[in-house]
């Protein structure tokens, strides 16, 4: 059990340090992410189930992802990333936090899990009735389909695809 912790804590610590080295390089190549206009954080608490992701080491094997937002007395968000390892059936569990950036529209946050080291988490397309969100970063190595139910209508994962398209986000990658 120990050892089994000091891996995952070191898988996290690994994967918080390559998106705070990814996320801190100048994205000047790409035009400016448009997130969503504003995000009623309360209303965004919950489970969400990853829908699709641009794959990277740190969920490598991971199969039925979701994270668990809770709002903290201090504003900021408790996240918890689950998923289960698709070669042994064993829970993964990430605990970290977030919080906002830009308070006016509360759609860029960001999150860390491991100190100092932090990530953009910017909401870039979100459900009228916060049945699905996007989230991406401005360098566009990373996004998540989210969304409230642990499968999407494909009409709305299609229009998804095409909104990220026009976002520059290479939607080739997706690991649905």
């Amino acid at each position: 059990m120990r050892s089994s912790l000091i891996i995952l804590s070191t898988a996290v610590f690994a994967a918080v340090l390559f998106v705070a080295v990814r996320s801190s390089r100048a994205a000047s190549t790409f035009p400016p992410l448009i997130t969503v206009p504003h995000v009623d954080l309360i209303r965004y608490m919950g489970v969400w189930h990853e829908i699709a992701r641009i794959d990277h080491s740190f969920q490598k094997g991971c199969i039925k992802s979701s994270a668990t937002y809770t709002m903290l007395p201090d504003g900021e968000v408790e996240v918890i990333n689950r998923c289960v390892n698709g070669k042994d059936g064993r829970l993964r569990e990430a605990k970290g936090r977030a919080w906002s950036v830009d308070p006016e529209n509360n759609a860029r946050l960001k999150v860390s899990f491991f100190w100092p080291l932090r990530g953009d988490y910017w909401i870039i397309d979100l459900g009228e009735e916060y049945e699905y969100a996007v989230v991406g970063s401005p360098n566009r190595k990373y996004l998540w389909v989210l969304a409230r139910q642990p499968v999407m209508d494909d009409i709305v994962y299609k229009g998804i695809l095409e909104r990220l398209t026009t976002q520059g986000f290479p939607v080739e990658q997706l690991v649905r």
